[in-house]
């Protein structure tokens, strides 16, 4: 039997074909934009392997591809820091990762771009900049796709932690961290993050997810199909995170502490918590059978896939 990667990747390969299809058969023949896929995952379920796997996959078919993270849109380190001077109280927003951390304008430009076929510098993030803090890289270091002479772009990959994630109404969102307080308040087995933070912060964080809609709908139809891999039990991530640390402390000498990696993943959960539901429910209305949803276990093997 294939191992839980490969099962993935061809699962995965199988309905972007299917969709690649779709999307050829509603453009004209002279006129084929790139189609758009995005791709969810929470950390260290193998987002990033299956990514890459998945892109050289459609390259070595001769389909030109290139894959961006949003991780690559993060605000400059300048921005980042004024960020959160301007927001001192809420520790959600101290460092990179959460809505708001990102700069939607390059997002939206770059993918504009790319959509109609234009010569397009593709942005680029250092997470070691900044001892670790982060910062972009200078616009000379970023590839540029669409050159003359070259392939055009025919698939377009993006993929981020928090993409698909849709923010919800005021009353949904204070009945959520309400029950998540109460659950911690009462100490029986709550697990979760949410309630150990204000509602204003993680409104804060609502209210700008709110523009991150413009990322994944930027043109007249939205990213064309959406792939997320889920964890049957949203708690994985720790451990999974925890052995991607190990193994970079074993193979390159550094990385976070098991201590720095709850720390870590702890600034993420809250969004996990808020916006996870509506991400499984489907995050295309009236566009059946666009998203895939792979749902993994602790060893990350699938053990439910849903087409919705």
């Amino acid at each position: 039997m294939a191992d839980a990667a490969s099962e993935k990747l061809e699962m995965c390969i199988s309905f972007i074909r299917e969709q690649l299809k779709i999307h050829k058969q509603k453009c004209s023949n002279d006129a084929i934009e790139p189609f758009f896929l995005g791709m969810n995952g929470v950390q260290g379920i193998g987002k990033t392997y299956l990514v890459s796997s998945i892109a050289r996959n459609f390259r070595e078919a001769n389909t030109a591809t290139i894959v961006l993270s949003i991780d690559d849109f993060y605000l400059s380190n300048a921005d980042q820091t004024r960020l959160a001077t301007d927001h001192p109280d809420n520790p959600l927003i101290q460092h990179r990762g959460q809505p708001s951390t990102h700069d939607l304008d390059l997002a939206i430009s770059t993918l504009a771009s790319l959509r109609v076929g234009h010569e397009t510098s593709i942005p680029s993030y250092d997470k070691s900049a900044f001892d670790g803090k982060g910062d972009r890289v200078p616009l000379s270091q970023w590839v540029r796709v669409n050159e003359k002479m070259h392939q055009q772009v025919r698939l377009v990959i993006l993929e981020g932690w928090c993409l698909g994630f849709r923010s919800l109404d005021d009353s949904s969102l204070r009945a959520a961290w309400e029950k998540a307080v109460e659950a911690r308040v009462r100490g029986i087995g709550y697990l979760g993050r949410l309630g150990h933070n204000r509602l204003e912060d993680v409104r804060y964080l609502n209210e700008a997810l709110k523009g991150y809609d413009v990322v994944t709908n930027p043109f007249p139809d939205p990213v064309q199909a959406d792939g997320n891999s889920d964890a049957e039990n949203l708690q994985y991530v720790y451990a999974w995170r925890l052995e991607q640390e190990a193994t970079l402390r074993r193979e390159r000498g550094r990385g976070m502490t098991n201590e720095e990696v709850k720390k870590f993943v702890d600034g993420y959960y809250p969004s996990y918590e808020l916006f996870t539901e509506q991400l499984r429910a489907g995050v295309f209305e009236g566009r059946e059978g666009s998203q895939l949803r792979l749902v993994v276990g602790k060893d990350r093997n699938i053990k439910e896939v849903v087409q919705l």
